[in-house]
């Protein structure tokens, strides 16, 4: 009886699949969807072109004003401290990656992303004329000489919010797959808990570059 059961089912699936026109015959696309699709991937070849160039671009812009307006870089951050010089650097890189979040949550609005590219290219820009790399002293030196403390403390800035976004990651990553969806402490995973969590992070590696790193750079 199971098997004659089987067999009515097995039947039954056939018949659909021969009488359902979608099934044998797939719909083929209309002309305005062909070139929505088409539009579609155009945009994104557009955007990844323009995102390469704005990584790029204005860091080598930024170091060229470096190596050949050295005396015009050092007349602007002589008149900010070591500490506004970093607060400068932290503000525009944690405002990147505000709006970065932003693009990816609201990818269907296009603002986001134009916005995301100016503010790519203006951390790219002090990046440029801050020398910005891992051993960025000894590049600040030979360019700035005795005068490089601003532009250090800048590239402390953009260090100090990159590596608290790392921090972030990894602590929230943690939360998520430690913490079970029914548990009272289940709140530090939402949006705005993580939001304030991120924002903690940042200013703590302010404070840890104004006040540790600093320092050390000035002896």
């Amino acid at each position: 009886m199971v098997a004659n059961m089987q067999a009515n089912e097995r039947q039954q699936e056939q018949q659909v699949r021969v009488s359902d026109p979608a099934l044998s015959h797939p719909r083929e696309l209309s002309l305005a969807e062909q070139e929505r699709r088409s539009t579609h991937k155009w945009r994104i070849i557009a955007y990844t072109l323009a995102l390469i160039v704005v990584a790029s671009a204005p860091y080598g812009f930024g170091r060229s004003l470096a190596m050949n307006q050295t005396d015009r870089i050092l007349s602007i951050t002589s008149h900010i401290t070591a500490q506004g010089m970093a607060l400068l650097g932290w503000s525009i890189t944690v405002i990147m990656l505000l709006i970065l979040a932003m693009a990816v949550l609201e990818s269907r609005h296009v603002l986001w992303r134009i916005l995301f590219l100016l503010a790519l290219a203006a951390e790219q820009f002090i990046g440029g004329i801050a020398l910005l790399r891992l051993n960025f002293w000894t590049a600040t030196f030979v360019i700035y000489g005795k005068e490089s403390l601003g532009v250090n403390a800048l590239n402390m800035g953009i260090i100090a919010a990159g590596a608290a976004l790392a921090v972030f990651a990894v602590v929230y990553v943690g939360m998520l797959v430690l913490i079970k969806k029914d548990s009272k402490i289940n709140i530090l995973t939402r949006s705005w808990s993580a939001m304030t969590l991120f924002f903690l992070i940042e200013i703590l590696a302010l404070l840890v570059a104004i006040f540790g790193g600093l320092p050390m750079l000035m002896q």
